[in-house]
């Protein structure tokens, strides 16, 4: 896949609860424990569904299954997805959840991680539609890789830009916050959009 094919779908991955969940964490107390057992939870639920959904389609396609009908589910997932996402659109406040993170453990944030990325419906749905689309293309499951580093390194952006800036970027990350909790189902429908696209250009 590439850089223009990973980089919005990273950002469907992040956008929303995930990353107000990073940035709640990258102000917590033990906030270098929490943000690292954070993206360590996602990387691995990301990666286990991404391979699981890779694993399944290509075991279809060797079994004399269509690519084309691989294809067609992955659009199906998308357009669930751009569904889901619209019609939350309006739940802007964050959940009361969140309001705990402040004092969280690393292994609370592990959890966090893990059960966030791999269990939230948009990331689900994008995350099958990697792995799907990769065995449909009969591409590597490595190709998958990028997809998940630039997962992870959005997940890390507010604690790396805490280190880099420290007290400037305590004040920047809230109102990056603030910002993301009424944009980001925006951003997420024409991520979607793009990529519901390249998969209608290979069907067609």
């Amino acid at each position: 896949m590439s850089f223009l094919t990973v980089l919005p779908l990273a950002i469907v991955m992040v956008a929303g609860p995930q990353i107000l969940s990073a940035v709640f964490l990258a102000t917590s107390e033990d906030w270098r424990r929490n943000s690292a057992s954070f993206v360590l939870g996602a990387a691995l639920s990301v990666g286990l569904l991404v391979a699981l959904a890779y694993l399944f389609s290509n075991g279809s396609i060797e079994r004399g299954g269509s690519s084309d009908a691989i294809h067609a589910v992955v659009l199906v997932l998308l357009l669930v997805a751009m569904a889901h996402t619209y019609l939350k659109r309006g739940e802007s406040k964050p959940p009361k959840w969140m309001g705990t993170l402040q004092s969280a453990r690393p292994t609370f944030a592990f959890k966090l991680g893990f059960l966030l990325l791999g269990f939230f419906p948009t990331d689900v749905l994008t995350a099958v539609s990697v792995g799907s689309y990769l065995a449909a293309n009969r591409l590597p499951w490595t190709d998958s890789l990028p997809f998940l580093a630039l997962t992870l390194l959005f997940l890390s952006l507010p604690s790396l830009t805490l280190l880099a800036f420290g007290e400037r970027a305590e004040a920047f990350l809230p109102r990056a916050r603030d910002w993301m909790k009424t944009h980001s189902w925006v951003i997420n429908e024409l991520v979607l959009a793009f990529f519901v696209a390249m998969v209608v250009g290979n069907l067609t």
